[in-house]
């Protein structure tokens, strides 16, 4: 991959489709309002076989890796800005899900997402080194609640803080906002190693020419010298600081958008909070490495109920059908795992509290919650757990993921 000068560069490109295609991502992005009467109703997770339309390298070890969406799925696969899918494939008999965010604006009939791969993990790898057109794999409808809570984008400044692979929403995120609205403005932190590890490095470069004035792109590279210092080494809680000083003083955002690794995260959510943020106008994301994921089994862990043994009853709707399991007190399962037992099809994707995609809501009974980095106040306070992440306190744990 040649290298290119992170600045903007070149003349301002041919701005692709037309300005019927901006008003439908304007409008889809505003209809992903969070919270109050206007919050969308999350659609039930389901898997089809979606062919690969083209795998387009992004760095030395990362892939976009678009979908074709037929006419009949194409209401199925409607998305919105900032949110994911998760892909599903056996090896060698054991099924692995990963979650990957949609990095193109919403475009009917195609779905995009980048796939970076991780030292030591096998669908990254094999995502990387063996997927190509014409393939077929199974898809999950796009989940997800990484989208704005605002009302109107119309004068707003709207701030993206990524590493690495996060920047993957973010690319959707900073299209839908500046094709919005002609005044509203987008400012975007992105950190990597090097040059040569910059995701959507070319497309970065012509959105900063489509919008020189209203988009403010900062590139910071832990392993290269840059000539600005403040953008130069790791991102830590001081240049941080600094970077809040001199580059986006927080009373002139209106909406924060956080995706990389937990340390990045939690530190920018922190300081935030530190200067008086509202928690509300800060959304973020976390990714995993995919060697470092731990998905149950398409089938939940095996599990033995013993004679005489103490037990919970747990018991779940899906798809309007009821199901029931016994799961042993000393076995400590998460209610998805013993949902799994009894039926394959409970929606999960990440298995570690971070995408989403087993939420459901106690009916009855109490649950204790491990982790949790996908759900809104909003929706604990209503009674939503994340399946994997939940067990058992009570004698009988009722819940329901159809509403």
């Amino acid at each position: 991959m040649a290298a290119i000068n992170l600045g903007s560069t070149g003349a301002p490109p041919a701005v692709s489709g037309s300005l019927a295609t901006d008003a439908a991502i304007a409008d889809a992005f505003l209809a992903s309002a969070v919270g109050g009467d206007t919050a969308p109703k999350r659609r039930r997770a389901r898997f089809h076989s979606l062919e690969v339309a083209e795998v387009r390298s992004l760095t030395d070890d990362s892939v976009e890796v678009t979908f074709a969406v037929p006419d009949e799925l194409a209401d199925d696969y409607a998305y919105l800005p900032g949110q994911y899918v998760a892909l599903r494939r056996d090896f060698d008999g054991h099924e692995l899900r990963r979650s990957y965010s949609i990095c193109r604006p919403p475009v009917r009939g195609s779905v995009s997402v980048a796939i970076k791969r991780d030292l030591g993990g096998r669908f990254s790898t094999w995502a990387n080194t063996e997927l190509a057109a014409g393939d077929r794999i199974d898809v999950m409808s796009p989940q997800g609640t990484f989208t704005s809570g605002l009302d109107s984008l119309d004068g707003k400044h709207v701030v993206g803080i990524a590493a690495g692979s996060g920047i993957t929403p973010l690319m959707a995120l900073a299209h839908t906002v500046l094709a919005r609205s002609d005044d509203a403005r987008f400012t975007l932190v992105y950190t990597n190693r090097s040059t040569r590890d910059v995701m959507f490095l070319e497309e970065l470069a012509e959105l900063k020419d489509r919008y020189p004035s209203r988009l403010a792109l900062h590139h910071v590279l832990s392993r290269e010298q840059r000539t600005a210092p403040l953008l130069s080494g790791r991102i830590d809680a001081e240049k941080l600081e600094r970077m809040l000083d001199a580059l986006i003083p927080p009373s002139t955002v209106d909406e924060w958008f956080l995706c990389g690794p937990f340390e990045l995260v939690q530190l920018a959510r922190d300081t935030l909070e530190a200067r008086n943020v509202p928690a509300g106008r800060v959304r973020y994301e976390l990714f995993t490495t995919d060697a470092d994921r731990a998905t149950e089994p398409r089938h939940g862990r095996p599990v033995t109920v013993e004679r005489g043994e103490p037990t919970v009853a747990i018991e779940f709707t899906l798809d309007g059908l009821s199901s029931s399991v016994d799961s042993p007190v000393s076995a400590n399962e998460s209610i998805l795992n013993a949902a799994l037992r009894v039926r394959s099809d409970v929606p999960f994707a990440c298995a570690g509290g971070v995408c989403g995609t087993c939420r459901a809501r106690v009916v009855d009974g109490s649950v204790n919650m491990t982790e949790n980095y996908a759900l809104e106040p909003e929706e604990l306070e209503r009674g939503y757990v994340l399946t994997c992440q939940s067990h058992a306190t009570s004698d009988r744990v009722v819940v329901d993921y159809d509403v």
